[in-house]
């Protein structure tokens, strides 16, 4: 069994921790804490580390349910996920493009913030963290189907709402 680092293995995941953590709080220096937070948690549990399958999990886990703990605790008044900057449009586009391409990220992140937590969180790890449906099942303890249902009516639901807003601008 390969013995587990804090620097090699842990450290590298503050930035995947960090993307998780934002998608279900949508608010940056929140998510900035829970990061913290879930380092030092995954730190204080070292003793147990040769017994966890997957450190990359069990960090994901911790920080899910950190994340969770704030927005209740919060009583989830969140702000939106205006302050992460936007994917950059090509740069050869002209600045008519790139104010089009800057509108359509806007809009399908207000749409993915608005989604349900669960559906949210499954979408951000499957889409964005390129997480396996297995992998994704034992962070949010649900079952593989669970999940697939869940990323499928993300999709659908981004699709639809995107569609309907984008033709009609409601």
């Amino acid at each position: 069994m390969k013995k587990v680092s804090f620097r090699n293995d842990v450290l590298p995941l503050k930035n995947e921790l960090f993307r998780l953590a934002l998608r279900i709080t949508l608010n940056r220096a929140e998510a900035e804490d829970i990061v913290q937070d879930t380092l030092i948690k995954v730190w204080n549990r070292r003793e147990e580390w040769n017994a966890i399958d997957s450190i990359e999990a069990f960090s994901l886990t911790v920080c899910r349910n950190l994340s969770l703990d704030r927005i209740k605790k919060k009583g989830n008044d969140n702000d939106s996920l205006e302050d992460v900057k936007a994917a950059e449009p090509l740069a050869s586009s002209n600045p008519q493009d790139r104010m089009i391409q800057t509108d359509k990220v806007r809009l399908i992140r207000q749409i993915v913030d608005g989604l349900p937590e669960k559906q949210r969180s499954c979408m951000q790890l499957r889409d964005f963290e390129g997480k396996t449906y297995k992998e994704i099942a034992g962070v949010l303890d649900i079952s593989e189907e669970q999940v697939k249902v869940n990323i499928f009516r993300a999709r659908q639901t981004v699709k639809q709402k995107y569609l309907k807003l984008d033709n009609y601008g409601l």
